[in-house]
């Protein structure tokens, strides 16, 4: 069975959970990471070496960065699961947009997090969590007019892509942003999402 290390708040946990959840693979989470600790001791930098969530541990093998471990559980346990595409094409588009949620969307999205859920109000820059939620905006705006014309990221199939980009989408709509554009297509988008039970019953919740 897969153990899964960290928190069910983070993030990044949280598409290993969706996707787990997805395929129906049985699973046994422990908290790490955040107010529990524990990842800074000697057997868990073993497989995680910066210290972060999550990490897996799949018989005798460990694993470490969550779109990583995506590929990985689909591959390894799902291997003709349509949410990661074999067709070349078809898995490339899924694997950009997967990158575009790590290269673009994560840094501004984690600044606008942090400052507005995990600082309190009188501690917050309010510059900085303004500039970064405009930068988001921006990249939320490319994804919107990709929305525009398919009813999922990579294609009109619900795949990994939906999962990587969909947990920041929920924080996007649900935290109170400064100046937050109106983005119909992205908006729709997270409603489709809203309605799939995993995402309802493991993301869809206020965001901690």
């Amino acid at each position: 069975m897969i153990k899964l290390w960290g928190r069910n708040t983070s993030s990044n946990v949280m598409k290993v959970i969706w996707l787990l959840e997805e395929l129906g693979i049985a699973y046994d989470r422990v908290d790490v990471g955040g107010a529990f600790g524990g990842t800074a001791t000697a057997a868990y930098r073993t497989m995680q070496p910066l210290g972060l969530v999550p990490a897996i541990e799949d018989g005798d093998f460990h694993l470490f960065e969550s779109n990583t471990i995506l590929r990985y559980i689909c591959n390894a346990h799902a291997p003709s699961t349509p949410l990661y595409p074999t067709e070349p094409m078809a898995r490339a588009r899924v694997e950009a947009w997967m990158d575009f949620q790590q290269t673009a969307i994560n840094r501004p999205m984690s600044t606008v997090f942090i400052g507005l859920v995990r600082t309190a109000p009188e501690q917050r820059d309010l510059a900085a969590i303004a500039a970064a939620a405009k930068d988001a905006a921006g990249y939320w705006a490319i994804l919107d007019g990709r929305l525009a014309g398919q009813t999922h990221v990579a294609s009109n199939e619900f795949s990994l892509a939906d999962i990587a980009l969909g947990i920041y989408a929920h924080r996007w709509f649900v935290m109170d942003v400064p100046g937050r554009p109106e983005a119909p297509h992205l908006r729709a988008w997270y409603q489709r999402l809203l309605a799939r039970p995993v995402f309802a019953r493991h993301i869809a919740h206020p965001p901690t």
